[in-house]
């Protein structure tokens, strides 16, 4: 059988092993270190934000987010329901009630929807996923929430590298969280960053993740505190990471123009689009099937050893979320009936590229 072609496998810069090494021979292995403020250091400079705190995972960062948003049980809190379910479970976390909100053709939150159901229910936050690396319409979002008194924290989690109007997503509001799993642009192997202007809200969350600790000889607690800071040595290879992300992107959008190039041509295929004023990272390529069933495709491919998926199934699809409001519904369930994701991983060749493409095809009705 060929060598398998992932979906989005991590590809390591080079200096990573150089930087563990420098973790194991100073014995700051865990927790926190050096690497660990080289890291937040160097997601502030590369994204513009002011402060950041390292975490175990993006899901931890949109947790800490809801907790300074001062969420609580009972309260609302809107989430794109087009999004994968870390981006949702940390609302539940806090006894609070989910409430969806539809796509548009952005794949991404409809912002009318989300106006009109900030009105309606009067949330205390927006958990607001930026998809699959591209950009929302978070400028008009971002109006909305603030208008509202809306708490706006962006998950950012598949858009490390993303603009709109050259200002990076996860920076527009109060909060943005990114991950560093193992299938996203660069990795950590497992592992978050939570991103603020708000320096104060930062140092916070970062006291509420290492278990909430005050500073006195014994262990103190006056607040519930989390085990959520990431390690000195899952650091270090953010560090490494941090140094080819740019070249990364280049590639991600690069694999993206070879799927165009080699699928544009057949009718029945529509590529994820990118918005105006925006610049995604192309995460994964993903696109919708006119008439085709895309577990058809998939099959294909797996027969071939090549992994895919299909997009993401909404939140308000989900059995645990069958009670919960969603405004609109329309465009999120035909894009997961319609939709699938090619491997795009950043090691990949165009001749990688092109088998894919090839197999895609010969799966079409």
């Amino acid at each position: 059988m060929a060598e398998k072609i992932f979906l989005s496998p991590p590809h390591m810069g080079g200096n990573e092993l150089k930087y563990i090494q420098e973790v194991f021979d100073s014995n700051y292995i865990a927790p926190l270190g050096a690497f660990v403020d080289r890291f937040e250091k160097d997601i502030c400079h590369f994204t513009g934000a002011a402060s950041a705190a390292a975490l175990s995972s993006a899901t931890a960062a949109i947790h800490l987010a809801l907790r300074l948003s001062e969420v609580k049980a009972g309260d609302k809190v809107l989430a794109s329901t087009l999004t994968f379910i870390g981006s949702v479970a940390p609302i539940l976390y806090q006894g609070a009630k989910p409430v969806f909100v539809d796509s548009d053709e952005s794949w991404n939150a409809d912002p009318g929807l989300v106006e009109e159901a900030i009105e309606k229910e009067r949330p205390k936050a927006f958990v607001l996923t930026h998809l699959y690396g591209q950009s929302a319409k978070i400028d008009r979002i971002a109006e909305i929430c603030k208008a509202y008194d809306v708490a706006l924290i962006e998950d950012a989690a598949e858009s490390l590298g993303a603009t709109f109007k050259e200002k990076h997503t996860g920076t527009f509001g109060d909060f943005g969280a990114y991950s560093f799993n193992g299938n996203k642009i660069i990795t950590t192997s497992g592992g978050g960053m939570l991103v603020s202007d708000n320096k104060t809200a930062i140092s916070h969350a970062k006291k509420l993740a290492t278990q909430a600790r005050e500073p006195a000889l014994w262990y103190e607690h006056e607040e519930l505190g989390y085990n959520y800071r990431m390690s000195n040595v899952l650091a270090a290879i953010g560090v490494g990471q941090m140094e080819v992300l740019p070249s990364h992107i280049e590639k991600k959008r690069e694999i993206f123009s070879w799927y165009e190039e080699l699928l544009g041509d057949i009718e029945e295929i529509e590529f994820m689009p990118e918005i105006e004023h925006s610049r995604g990272n192309r995460w994964l390529t993903t696109l919708t099937f006119a008439y085709t069933d895309p577990a058809k495709v998939m099959a294909t491919l797996q027969e071939r050893n090549i992994e895919s998926r299909p997009v993401w199934k909404p939140m308000h699809l989900q059995p645990l979320f069958k009670e919960a409001l969603c405004y609109g519904k329309d465009v999120s369930e035909d894009l997961f009936a319609r939709g699938i994701c090619l491997p795009s991983g950043t090691a990949m060749s165009k001749e990688d590229v092109e088998q894919v493409a090839s197999m895609v095809r010969s799966a079409l009705c």
